[in-house]
C-alpha cells in the first residue's frame, strides 16, 4: 500500500478520535484560549503549531463552554462516515497527481459510482451529475433544456427567449423558494414560473391537479408562451406524498415538456417491493437524489440522473466538465457506497421504511391521533396529528362552541406536542411541519433521520408510549379551556387573554381595583401584582405550569397556565388566582398606607413634644432649666412632675396618651379578642392543590384547595390580638435635648400570657 495514503487514513483516524473524544483541555490551555481566540478573531502567530494543537482549537470552536449539551447531541459518524471524509482528503491528495493519472483515475471514479446510482434506483442509460446544493442540479437541467429548445441561446442569450417566453411549473407542494431560486439562478422573470394547485375535489389534497395542469399549458401555448419544465414530487417535503407521475409523464410526452422528479420517496427505489406510483419516477427525464442523509453519510454530494443522447447540450449547460478535478466530486460517495456494498444499502433503507410501518400501524390504536399517510403500504413519512373527537367529550368539560373548530388551538397543542416527543425522545428524529390543510402536525421521517441517529424500533415503541401519555392530557386542556375562561369573566378582578396560539388553559391577567392612578402608574402596579402573584403560584404543590408565555407573545403583565390533567378542579383553580392577587393587592395597600400615616404620626408627635416642653418651661421656670441651679432649687423646693406619654395607633394613624394604659380597667378595656381561628381545608398525604376529589375525597369540599392555599399565604396570627396595634412613643418633660423614656411593658402583659406585647413604647 502507498505510504502516503496509509498515513493519510491514520491520521484522519487520529483526528476524528481527538474531535470525538470531547476531553477537557487543561486550565492553562483554557487560560490562553479565553485570551487569544475566543471571542475575537487573533492575529497569526509567527511559529507554526502541530496538528494535535489545531485540531484541539477546532474542537473548541465546535463545543464552546456555554454549548457542552448540545454537543452531546451532535451526529455520531460511524465508519461509512469516516469513509465519506476521506474521501475528501483524498480527493485534495489525488488533485497533484499528473495529468494523464488524473484523468484515468477521475474516469473510472464517475463511471463506477454513475453506474452503481443508476442500476440501485433502476434509471437505466442515465448519466449524472454531483452537485453540493441540491438545488444545483435542477439549475443546470434547466440550463440542459432551454439550450435544446433554443438553438441560438449559447450565441444569442437571453434575447432569444423574449420572442417565446419559457415557462416553468412547479407543484404547489413543492419546497419553497425552489421556483425562485430557478429564476434568479437562470436569469428569468418571475412570470416563467407557474404554481399549479393541488386537488381540491379529487384525490390526495398534496397531489397536483393533472386537469388544471393540462388547461395551464394549453392556454400558455395559445399565448405563444413555450411550456419547458414540470417539476414534481416523489414525496413532499411536508407530507411526503408523491404526484401520480406515470399521468405526469404521458402529458409532458404530449407537450414536449421535460419531467423532473425530486423527494424522499425515490430512496424506496432501492427495495424489492415498492409502489407503483414510485416506480413511474424511473421514466422522468430526471431526478434529483440525496444519498448523504438516507444512509447517513456526512459532506456527501447530492446526485441528478439524467437522460440526454447529446454530450455538447450537456457539456454547455455544465452537467459534465473536462476538468478532472470537478469529477472528484463523486470520491466521497464512491468511497462510502464501497464501503457499505448493495446489500448495506438496501438495508438501511428498508430498515427506515419498516420504521416507519411499525409506528404507522401502533398509531392506528391511539384515539385521537389522525394520520396523513397517501400509501399506507410503502409511505416512508408519516404525519400524524392530534385531532378531538367533540363526541368523545367527558362530563368534566366542553369542546364544543368556541373552541372546537378552532384550528388555531389545536395547531399550538400539535407544536407543543411535536416539541415535547422531540425532547423525551431524540432519537426518533421527530419534528413539527405545518401543512397547508390539515395544519400543524408532527412527522416522522426516518429516511432523513434514521441512519444518522441510529433510530431503532424500541425508540418507536418509546415514541408511541410517550404519546399515549400526553393524549389525555392534549383532551384535557382542550376541554377544560372553554371552563377556564367563563371561570375567568365571572371574576371581576380577573380578566381574560385571547392567547389561542397558547398551548395550554389559557391565560389571565388580575387587574388592580385601584382608579386614582395615572395610567403610566396603574401599569407599573397592574405589573408589580402580576409579577408577584405569578411567583407565588409557581410556589404552590401542583401539576401545574405558570410562566410568562411564549416570547412573541403581545401581551404583558399576565399568567399563562400551562397543560391540564382529567382531574383539574378549574373553578378552585381561578379562585386561587383571585384570592392571591387580591391578598397581594391588599398587602401592597397597607404599605402604602402605613407608611403615610407614620410620617403623619411623627410629624404631629414632634409637634406634640415641642408644646409639651413649652409648658414645662412655663410651669417649672426659667431658673430650673440651669442645670446647677434647678439641682439647688430642686433640693429645697422639690418640684411633682408627672410623665405624660403618648401612643401612636397605627390602625386609627392617631397619637393618644398613654395615661390609660397605666389603669388597670383601661388596660382590660382595650385587650383584643382572640381570633377566630380558620377552618381549614385539609389534603390527603401527596394529593396536589387544585385536583377533584376522587373516591375518599367526598368529605371535602371543592374548595378544599382554596383555602389551604389562603391559609398558606396568610402569616400566622399572634397569641393575642388587638383591634388597636399600637406603637407607643412616650415624650416626658425634657428639655428639647434630653428625653428620657419610661418603661412599662411589663405592666401591658397581662398574666398567663407569653405573647408579644400589643404596643410597643
Amino acid at each position: 500500500m502507498d505510504p502516503t495514503l496509509a498515513e493519510m487514513g491514520s491520521h484522519l483516524s487520529d483526528a476524528m478520535k481527538i474531535l470525538e473524544s470531547g476531553q477537557i483541555e487543561t486550565a492553562e490551555d483554557s487560560g490562553r484560549r479565553k485570551l487569544s481566540w475566543r471571542d475575537i478573531p487573533g492575529p497569526l502567530q509567527g511559529d507554526g503549531q502541530n496538528v494535535v494543537t489545531i485540531l484541539q482549537l477546532v474542537q473548541n470552536l465546535m463545543h464552546d463552554d456555554e454549548d457542552k449539551q448540545a454537543h452531546r447531541r451532535m451526529q455520531y459518524v460511524g465508519e461509512q462516515g469516516h469513509m465519506a471524509l476521506l474521501g475528501h482528503s483524498l480527493a485534495a491528495y489525488i488533485s497533484v497527481l499528473d495529468k494523464d493519472r488524473l484523468r484515468k483515475l477521475t474516469t473510472r471514479i464517475l463511471s463506477d459510482t454513475t453506474l452503481w446510482l443508476c442500476r440501485l434506483f433502476r434509471y437505466e442509460n442515465g448519466s449524472a451529475y454531483y452537485h453540493e446544493d441540491d438545488r444545483e442540479g435542477l439549475v443546470k437541467v434547466c440550463r440542459l433544456v432551454i439550450n435544446a429548445h433554443y438553438e441560438d441561446y449559447t450565441t444569442e442569450g437571453f434575447t432569444v427567449l423574449s420572442a417565446k417566453q419559457p415557462v416553468i411549473y412547479q407543484s404547489a407542494a413543492c419546497r419553497p423558494g425552489l421556483g425562485q431560486h430557478l429564476c434568479s439562478q437562470l436569469g428569468l422573470p418571475l412570470s416563467s414560473l407557474c404554481t399549479v394547485p393541488c386537488n381540491t375535489m379529487f384525490g390526495s389534497q398534496h397531489q397536483m391537479d393533472i386537469a388544471l395542469l393540462d388547461k395551464l399549458i394549453r392556454d400558455d401555448m395559445e399565448t405563444g408562451k413555450l411550456p419547458l419544465l414540470l417539476i414534481a414530487n416523489a414525496g413532499t417535503p411536508g407530507a411526503g406524498h408523491t404526484d401520480k407521475l406515470s399521468r405526469l409523464k404521458e402529458l409532458c410526452v404530449q407537450y414536449n415538456v421535460w419531467l423532473h422528479v425530486e423527494g424522499v420517496n425515490l430512496a424506496t427505489l432501492v427495495l424489492g417491493h415498492i409502489s407503483s406510483t414510485v416506480t413511474a419516477a424511473t421514466k422522468c427525464d430526471s431526478m434529483t437524489l440525496t444519498p448523504g442523509p438516507w444512509l447517513g453519510l456526512p459532506a456527501v454530494p447530492a446526485v441528478t440522473l439524467y437522460r440526454h443522447e447529446d454530450p455538447a447540450l450537456s457539456l454547455a449547460a455544465g452537467l459534465t466538465s473536462s476538468q478532472p478535478v470537478e469529477k472528484l466530486r463523486a470520491l466521497p460517495l464512491w468511497l462510502s457506497l464501497q464501503y457499505l456494498g448493495h446489500d448495506g444499502i438496501v438495508e438501511r433503507i428498508r430498515h427506515a421504511s419498516h420504521l416507519s410501518q411499525r409506528l404507522l400501524e401502533q398509531l392506528k390504536s391511539l384515539t385521537s391521533i389522525k394520520t396523513s399517510v397517501e400509501d399506507e403500504l410503502c409511505s416512508p413519512v408519516v404525519v400524524f396529528r392530534f385531532s378531538q373527537d367533540t363526541s368523545s367529550a367527558s362530563s368534566g368539560g366542553s369542546v364544543e362552541g368556541y373552541f372546537s373548530g378552532d384550528r388555531e388551538v389545536q395547531d399550538a397543542l400539535n407544536r407543543w406536542l411535536g416539541e415535547q416527543l422531540a425532547v423525551l425522545v431524540p432519537a426518533s428524529g421527530v419534528d413539527v411541519v405545518e401543512l397547508e390543510d390539515e395544519g400543524v402536525c408532527v412527522r416522522f421521517n426516518p429516511l432523513m433521520t434514521a441512519a444518522a441517529l441510529g433510530t431503532q424500533e424500541s425508540d418507536v415503541a418509546l415514541l408511541v408510549e410517550k404519546l399515549a401519555e400526553m393524549v389525555p392530557v392534549l383532551s384535557c386542556t382542550l376541554r377544560f379551556r372553554l371552563d377556564f375562561r367563563e371561570e375567568v369573566l365571572q371574576h371581576a378582578s380577573l380578566s381574560y387573554i385571547e392567547e389561542l396560539s397558547w398551548p395550554g388553559l389559557g391565560a389571565v391577567r388580575y387587574e388592580a381595583r385601584r382608579t386614582d392612578l395615572e395610567e403610566g402608574k396603574r401599569q407599573q402596579e397592574l405589573e408589580k401584582i402580576n409579577t408577584e402573584l405569578l411567583k407565588k403560584l409557581r410556589e404552590l404543590d401542583t401539576d401545574l405550569e405558570f410562566s410568562t408565555g411564549p416570547d412573541f407573545s403581545e401581551e404583558r403583565s399576565c399568567i399563562f397556565v400551562g397543560m391540564a390533567a382529567e382531574d383539574l378542579d378549574v373553578a378552585a383553580l381561578v379562585d386561587t388566582i383571585a384570592s392571591v392577587g387580591r391578598e397581594i393587592e391588599e398587602s401592597g395597600k397597607l404599605l402604602e398606607n402605613m407608611t403615610e400615616v407614620v410620617r403623619k404620626g411623627i410629624l404631629e408627635a414632634e409637634l406634640q413634644l415641642q408644646k409639651a416642653n413649652e409648658d414645662k418651661l412655663i410651669e417649672e421656670g426659667v431658673l430650673r432649666q440651669i442645670p446647677l441651679v434647678s439641682s439647688v432649687m430642686n433640693w429645697f423646693s422639690p418640684v411633682q412632675s408627672s410623665v405624660k406619654g403618648r401612643t401612636f395607633n397605627l390602625a386609627a394613624g392617631s397619637l393618644d396618651t398613654t395615661e390609660p394604659i397605666y389603669s388597670l380597667k383601661a388596660q382590660s378595656n382595650n385587650e383584643g379578642s382572640p381570633e377566630t381561628p380558620t377552618a381549614t381545608a385539609k389534603r390527603l398525604p401527596g394529593q396536589k392543590l387544585f385536583r377533584r376529589s376522587g373516591a375518599g375525597f367526598d368529605s371535602f369540599s371543592e374548595t378544599s384547595s382554596v383555602c389551604h392555599l389562603e391559609e398558606s399565604f396568610r402569616e400566622p396570627p399572634p397569641a393575642e390580638t388587638s383591634e388597636h396595634v399600637e406603637a407607643e412613643v412616650e415624650v416626658p418633660h425634657t428639655p428639647p435635648f434630653h428625653s428620657e423614656e419610661t418603661s412599662t411593658l411589663d405592666q401591658r402583659v397581662p398574666d398567663g400570657q407569653g405573647a408579644e406585647p400589643d404596643s410597643i413604647r
